[in-house]
Protein backbone atom coordinates (compact mmCIF):
# COMPACT_ATOMS: atom_id res chain seq x y z
CA UNK A 1 0.00 0.00 0.00
CA UNK A 2 2.79 2.43 0.93
CA UNK A 3 4.74 1.44 -2.45
CA UNK A 4 1.68 2.38 -4.15
CA UNK A 5 1.41 6.05 -1.85
CA UNK A 6 4.89 6.75 -3.30
CA UNK A 7 4.59 5.56 -6.90
CA UNK A 8 1.38 7.86 -7.33
CA UNK A 9 3.20 10.97 -5.54
CA UNK A 10 6.07 10.76 -7.61
CA UNK A 11 3.89 10.35 -10.21
CA UNK A 12 2.09 13.72 -9.93
CA UNK A 13 5.72 15.27 -9.00
CA UNK A 14 5.83 15.90 -12.47
CA UNK A 15 5.00 19.31 -14.44
CA UNK A 16 6.91 22.22 -16.01
CA UNK A 17 10.74 22.83 -14.82
CA UNK A 18 9.57 26.57 -14.70
CA UNK A 19 7.85 26.07 -11.28
CA UNK A 20 9.24 26.95 -7.85
CA UNK A 21 10.33 24.08 -5.92
CA UNK A 22 7.75 23.23 -3.54
CA UNK A 23 8.14 23.47 -0.11
CA UNK A 24 9.15 20.49 2.43
CA UNK A 25 6.51 18.79 4.17
CA UNK A 26 7.10 19.41 8.10
CA UNK A 27 6.50 16.00 10.05
CA UNK A 28 2.96 16.99 11.01
CA UNK A 29 1.93 17.56 7.93
CA UNK A 30 3.84 13.92 6.72
CA UNK A 31 1.65 12.72 10.26
CA UNK A 32 -1.66 13.88 8.85
CA UNK A 33 -1.59 12.83 5.57
CA UNK A 34 0.03 9.07 7.17
CA UNK A 35 -3.71 9.72 9.74
CA UNK A 36 -5.80 9.98 6.74
CA UNK A 37 -4.68 6.79 5.01
CA UNK A 38 -7.39 3.56 5.34
CA UNK A 39 -4.67 2.04 6.91
CA UNK A 40 -4.32 -0.09 10.67
CA UNK A 41 -3.12 2.06 13.14
CA UNK A 42 -3.86 5.23 10.88
CA UNK A 43 -6.46 6.84 14.14
CA UNK A 44 -3.41 6.39 16.27
CA UNK A 45 -1.27 9.14 14.15
CA UNK A 46 -4.08 11.71 13.92
CA UNK A 47 -4.87 10.71 18.11
CA UNK A 48 -1.42 11.76 18.98
CA UNK A 49 -1.36 14.85 17.08
CA UNK A 50 -3.97 15.83 18.89
CA UNK A 51 -2.21 14.96 22.18
CA UNK A 52 0.80 16.51 20.79
CA UNK A 53 -0.71 19.94 19.97
CA UNK A 54 -2.85 20.21 23.20
CA UNK A 55 0.54 19.45 25.28
CA UNK A 56 2.53 22.10 22.89
CA UNK A 57 -0.34 24.47 23.69
CA UNK A 58 -0.08 24.19 27.71
CA UNK A 59 3.50 24.74 27.64
CA UNK A 60 3.28 27.72 25.66
CA UNK A 61 0.54 28.73 28.39
CA UNK A 62 2.45 28.03 31.31
CA UNK A 63 5.21 29.60 29.55
CA UNK A 64 3.30 33.32 29.30
CA UNK A 65 2.79 33.04 33.08
CA UNK A 66 4.36 35.48 35.57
Amino acid sequence: MVAIVLIAGGACGGGSGDAEPSEPLTQAQKDSIVGNLPVPGARGVLGALGVAEKAKARAEQHDTMR
